[in-house]
């Protein structure tokens, strides 16, 4: 009888954990890059909303600098000030589905993929490649993290499920 009864509180124990599992879509791919730089995280800004912008500053040889703007807000600068500035701006709907690019002791190349077939690259062909991608079917990038001084240092990128709503554009 004992048996019995151990038997069927595990059976509803099991039943109960398995059906509280929810569907997994947050993952996080990097960091790329070296050691330098002060840490910088997105991870508030995207309270802001999705992704609908970014600006990258690039000089000959790397990544000096980037902003990102989610939903209609601009997250702080970070990096340098040298080299030019470039902008994406996404289209209604559209996101970030993939990144990659080169690195070596700082962020050389950056190429950004969307969900609309978009590519924009960023920077110089030399160094050690990364691929960024989402673990999980439907996830898009909602922010980034790393490390910056006078170029941008390191990059993580951080995926997950687009929430609900409007694009914030």
């Amino acid at each position: 009888m004992f048996r019995f009864t151990l038997l069927v509180l595990l059976c509803c124990a099991t039943s109960i954990s398995a059906g509280a599992i929810k569907k997994r879509s947050a993952s996080h791919s990097g960091e790329y890059g070296g050691n330098g730089g002060l840490r910088f995280s997105h991870s508030i800004n995207q309270l802001n909303g999705p992704i609908t912008a970014l600006k990258i500053r690039v000089n000959p040889s790397y990544i000096t600098g980037l902003q990102v703007r989610y939903g209609k807000e601009w997250s702080d600068y970070v990096g340098g000030p040298s080299g030019e500035l470039e902008m994406i701006v996404l289209h209604p709907g559209e996101s970030i589905t993939q990144v990659s690019g080169k690195f070596d002791s700082y962020i050389r190349k950056l190429k950004f993929q969307t969900n609309f077939g978009r590519r924009f690259s960023f920077g110089v062909d030399v160094g050690t490649s990364f691929s960024a991608s989402p673990l999980f079917p439907g996830a898009t990038l909602i922010y980034i993290s790393g490390r910056s001084g006078s170029w941008i240092d390191a990059i993580s990128f951080h995926w997950n499920n687009k929430p609900n709503g409007g694009t914030g554009q």
